[in-house]
């Protein structure tokens, strides 16, 4: 089976959130696919399959599978459109959230997904121990959104990751108003086995609708904060959040214990 790594928010490696791509004929038994996403050890495996024209998606931590992930879609977009889709402009996805679609514009992916939620919830004491800090507001949906008070407090957070994996949340995000970018976020996932995400496409349907009602606007750059940084350029209309990215090939292998 040929594997592909890529870089997902980026347009150099070593930087930007790291994927592994399968694409293949038909899925293997979900113990495989598991074993797989363990052995690379990075944030997320995706794996495709392609039926009656539209590419299917699970998506794996090293430790369980997830309903939905960015930047391994954008990473996955990335394998199909220059390997095995050389002349689509679009390709059509199904996975565990739904239908979407991802389009290509030169060397820019943009993948159109259904906007989170921001349900206010209540800060609890447990949520301020986690954070070691009192944010000015939390959001939930699939994950939570902690807003914060500026990016210094973002870049220098230091939770503590068992509290963390306690929210009742995937994801667990803060964010703050950027200087040099609209917005500036971190995002962590101890609960699935990723302490800290480099770059999430997922989380940002949640950050972005909160940052574009925020500014009444309808697109904003928001920069990841993580060792690894990323660049996110996203749109906002009618419940749908536009990210878009680049993304660059680290390697191409082939999975022979199987």
């Amino acid at each position: 089976m040929k594997q592909y790594i890529v870089d997902a928010f980026t347009d150099r490696v070593f930087s930007g959130n790291p994927a592994a791509v399968c694409v293949m004929e038909s899925f293997p038994d979900e113990g495989i696919m598991k074993s797989i996403a363990a052995e690379n050890n990075l944030s997320e495996t995706a794996f495709a399959v392609k039926e009656n024209g539209r590419y299917h998606l699970h998506w794996f931590t090293p430790k369980s599978e997830i309903d939905f992930c960015g930047h391994a879609t954008l990473a996955a977009s990335y394998v199909l459109f220059n390997y095995f889709e050389k002349d689509a402009e679009k390709l059509d996805f199904h996975g565990k959230r739904g239908d979407f679609s991802v389009s290509r514009d030169a060397d820019m992916i943009k993948m159109y997904f259904p906007a989170y939620k921001l349900e206010h919830i209540e800060i609890t004491e447990t949520m301020i121990d986690a954070l070691g800090t009192i944010p000015l507001a939390a959001y939930k949906d699939r994950d939570i959104l902690f807003v914060l008070r500026d990016e210094s407090e973002v870049r220098d957070l230091q939770p503590d990751m068992s509290l963390l994996s306690q929210l009742d949340g995937a994801c667990i995000a803060v964010t703050a108003k950027g200087t040099d970018y609209d917005c500036v976020s971190r995002v962590f996932a101890p609960s699935v086995g990723v302490n800290e995400e480099p770059v999430t496409g997922s989380t940002h349907c949640m950050i972005v609708p909160y940052w574009c009602k925020r500014m009444n606007r309808s697109s904003i750059t928001a920069f990841q904060a993580s060792q690894r940084t990323g660049i996110l350029y996203c749109e906002y209309s009618d419940d749908t959040v536009c990210v878009s990215g680049k993304a660059a090939l680290f390697s191409v292998n082939e999975i022979v214990g199987l």
